[in-house]
C-alpha cells in the first residue's frame, strides 16, 4: 500500500503550480517548485502540505481581496463529488485543497468573514475541518455564528463542517479548549442537524457527540436519552455511535437509553479456568447468571480485566462480550477466552491480575489469575 504522505506528491505540487500560474501575474513556477520538490520526498504528510501551504502563500498577492479570489479561482468547479478525487486541470480538490486552506487559515484571521467564506468553498471540494479551527480560536461566537447559517445550506460538505469542525477534540487537529470546557453552544447546532438527510452528516454528529462525552459524559447520556424518544432507524443509530464510549465504559444511563435498565439478577458464579496464564497464551473464565426479576431482562454483559501496573497498582479494562434478554428466574452460563498477547498500547507486568463483570453498567464479581511473564 502506497505510503498516505503520497497523497501530496510531485505531481500535485505542479498541478498546482499551473493553476498559480494561470492565475497570479508575474507566477514564478520555477521557484515554486524546486524548493518544494526538492524537500518534499524526506517529509510526512503534515509537514508535505505545510511547505505547500507556506510556498503558496508566497506566491500569492499581500491584498486579501486578491488572495481570496485567486484562492477560490484555483478549485474545481464540481462541488458535490470531487472532494475525494485527485486534483486535475480543471482545479484542485481532495487532498489538494488541504494546502490552501492552511493558507486561509494561518494567514486570514483578519479577514474573517472573506475567510471563512473560503474555506466554506474549499470545503465543498475536500474539508476545512482542521482550518476552521484557527477562526473559532481566535473568535469562537464570530466564527460559530457564521457556521451557524451553514446549517441549511444545500451542500452535504458544508453541512458536515459545521459539525466536524466544531468537534472538540477532532483526531490530528488542535483542540478547541473552550468547546472541551464547555459546549453548550454546539447543543443547538448539532440538534439542528441530527435528522440531516446524509448519513455523512449524521455521522459526523455522533462523532461530535462522542468527543463531548469523554469530557461531559451525564450531558451526552442526558441528550440520548431525549433524542432517542420517538426516534426512527436513522437517528437511533446516530445515538448509538454516540454513545458507543459512554456504552463501553458501561455509563447507565446511557445504556438506560437504550432500554438498559439496573440489572436484577444474581451472580451465581465466577469461575477463572486457567488461574495461571503464561504471557502469549489465553485467560479463560465462565460465569453463571441467575435472573431474579419478574419479566424479560435485556442485559449488556462486558467484563474488566484488571491488569497489573509498574506501580503495583491494577486498572481495569473494559472489553464488550455479550447482549442477551434472561427470562424470569433463568439461569444461563458464560464462558469466555480472552488471549493475552503483545500489544502496542500496553505493557504487562507478571503478578496477580484481575477480573470483573460489568452488567448494564454496574459492576459484579472480583476474581483473580497470575499472569507469568517470559524472563529477560
Amino acid at each position: 500500500m502506497e505510503p498516505f504522505k503520497n497523497l501530496f506528491s510531485p505531481q500535485l505540487v505542479v498541478c498546482m503550480a499551473g493553476h498559480l500560474e494561470r492565475h497570479v501575474a508575474g507566477f514564478d513556477r520555477q521557484a515554486f517548485e524546486a524548493p518544494i520538490l526538492q524537500a518534499l520526498d524526506a517529509l510526512e504528510l503534515k509537514q508535505r502540505s505545510q511547505l505547500i501551504a507556506d510556498h503558496v502563500h508566497r506566491a500569492l498577492p499581500d491584498d486579501s481581496r486578491a488572495r481570496a479570489r485567486i484562492l477560490e479561482a484555483m478549485l474545481h468547479p464540481d462541488e458535490e463529488d470531487h472532494a475525494n478525487q485527485p486534483s486535475d486541470n480543471d482545479g484542485i480538490c481532495g487532498w489538494g485543497v488541504m494546502p490552501l486552506t492552511m493558507v486561509v487559515g494561518q494567514h486570514g484571521i483578519d479577514d474573517f468573514e472573506r475567510s471563512m467564506d473560503l474555506l466554506k468553498a474549499m470545503t465543498k471540494r475536500s474539508s476545512s475541518e482542521f482550518a476552521v479551527r484557527y477562526f473559532l480560536l481566535a473568535d469562537q461566537p464570530r466564527a460559530l455564528d457564521i457556521m451557524g447559517g451553514w446549517v441549511g445550506d444545500p451542500n452535504r460538505h458544508v453541512r458536515r463542517l459545521v459539525s466536524e469542525g466544531t468537534r472538540p477534540r477532532l483526531p490530528w487537529a488542535m483542540q478547541l479548549p473552550q468547546l472541551i470546557a464547555d459546549p453548550s453552544p454546539m447543543i443547538p447546532i448539532l440538534t439542528a442537524l441530527r435528522d440531516d438527510g446524509e448519513e455523512y452528516v449524521r455521522r459526523s454528529v455522533a462523532n461530535h457527540l462522542n468527543d463531548i462525552a469523554k469530557d461531559h459524559p451525564d450531558r451526552v447520556a442526558g441528550l440520548a436519552q431525549d433524542w432517542i424518544r420517538g426516534a426512527d432507524e436513522k437517528r437511533e443509530k446516530l445515538v448509538r455511535h454516540a454513545c458507543r464510549t459512554l456504552i463501553k465504559q458501561g455509563h447507565g444511563q446511557a445504556l438506560a437509553a437504550f432500554g438498559f435498565e439496573a440489572p436484577e439478577i444474581e451472580l451465581e458464579t465466577l469461575t477463572v479456568e486457567t488461574p495461571l496464564v503464561t504471557f502469549g497464551k489465553a485467560l479463560t473464565f465462565s460465569v453463571t447468571l441467575r435472573s431474579s426479576g419478574k419479566k424479560p431482562q435485556p442485559l449488556v454483559i462486558d467484563y474488566l480485566v484488571h491488569f497489573l501496573k509498574a506501580n503495583g497498582q491494577t486498572a481495569g479494562k473494559v472489553f464488550k462480550w455479550a447482549k442477551v434478554t434472561l427470562k424470569p428466574g433463568e439461569a444461563r452460563t458464560f464462558t469466555r477466552s480472552h488471549p493475552i498477547r503483545p500489544i502496542t498500547t500496553r505493557r504487562y507486568y507478571s503478578g496477580r491480575q484481575g477480573l470483573s463483570l460489568r452488567i448494564n453498567g454496574h459492576d459484579f464479581g472480583d476474581a483473580g489469575f497470575e499472569l507469568v511473564m517470559p524472563e529477560g
